[in-house]
């Protein structure tokens, strides 16, 4: 089962399991998925579609439980922040409890976000964060710290096998084109030759993971030992500026637009690279996918939705 299967990551997620020959069930209440990212799935033989919200708890009979369901751009789980923080903790306890019951090995996709704007750099997972408890980030930063503890408390005692990957910025097709996040943020305004917002003075960094990478990282995850339960660091190591992102969508998509810098949002990150020793170790697992290759697939995929083709 994957809940949020029907999102950007979680869609990509379904194929890929499907592809390596399982039976998915794909939940999902459509706050900000797409029943079109799953469309294509429909025919499948081996896949189902659910529409459910995982506040609420859920009896069905599965094996392994991939749990995506949360809003995961600042302008979504900004939206409605209660929301938020319900999902990631009721939805937690709902998924714990369903994965107590059935016996079932749990997946937690889990976020960078939790070490919130870090005085450690690279971050490790060793590193407990510096994370705003009461602040307008808080309902998703503290919402995913918390669904970690239950994560770990279920485990100590009842004896749950669970996984925990921290997820560090992830691209690719099947994003929203208006999540607020910077890689489809630039691309969209380029494609359509408007001016490029930067935020802040664009020095702060990012580490940008390919959505195929990220899935890879996902299943091999899953597929481990019960002794390995995470947390463990899954994303790029390779940081880079959010202007030098700016600038290579631009050069990359021939745009005309220009960059204008606006104020940082509150507690945005100032740096944010992750050290991925743990998952090079544990699961032999380190990102192929290059920024020049996956910012090629991402654009092409935004020239086919927006009906741009490039200049």
């Amino acid at each position: 089962m994957v809940t949020g299967g029907s999102g950007f990551l979680g869609s990509h997620l379904c194929e890929r399991l499907l592809a390596d020959g399982n039976h998915v069930l794909c939940v999902d209440n459509f706050f900000t998925g797409a029943k079109e990212n799953v469309e294509h799935l429909l025919p499948h033989p081996r896949f189902e579609l659910l529409r459910h919200d995982i506040t609420f708890p859920l009896y069905v009979e599965v094996d392994e439980i991939y749990n995506l369901a949360c809003p995961a751009s600042p302008v979504s789980y900004q939206f409605d922040p209660v929301q938020t923080v319900k999902t990631n903790v009721h939805g937690a306890i709902n998924m714990l409890g369903l994965a107590r019951r059935t016996k079932a090995k749990i997946f937690q996709a889990s976020t960078s976000e939790v070490y919130g704007d870090p005085e450690v750099h690279p971050q490790q997972e060793s590193y407990w964060g510096r994370v705003n408890p009461i602040g307008p980030r808080a309902c998703y930063d503290e919402g995913k710290r918390c669904a970690e503890t239950l994560f770990f408390d279920y485990h100590r005692q009842h004896g749950l096998r669970i996984k925990v990957g921290r997820i560090f910025n992830t691209y690719g097709s099947r994003m929203q084109q208006d999540d607020g996040r910077v890689v489809s943020n630039f691309i969209v305004q380029a494609l359509r030759n408007e001016t490029i917002t930067v935020y802040g003075d664009g020095s702060q960094t990012r580490s940008f993971c390919h959505v195929s990478d990220m899935v890879d990282a996902f299943v091999r995850l899953m597929a481990t030992g019960d002794d390995v339960t995470g947390p463990i660091n899954l994303g790029n190591p390779a940081e880079q500026t959010v202007l030098e992102l700016a600038q290579q969508v631009i050069a990359m998509t021939g745009s005309s637009s220009t960059i204008e810098f606006l104020p940082l949002p509150v507690n945005d990150p100032v740096r944010r690279r992750p050290d991925i020793t743990i998952a090079q170790r544990t699961l032999d697992w380190a990102p192929k996918v290059t920024i020049q290759q996956g910012l090629n697939d991402t654009i092409a995929y935004f020239e086919r939705t927006l009906g741009i083709a490039r200049t």
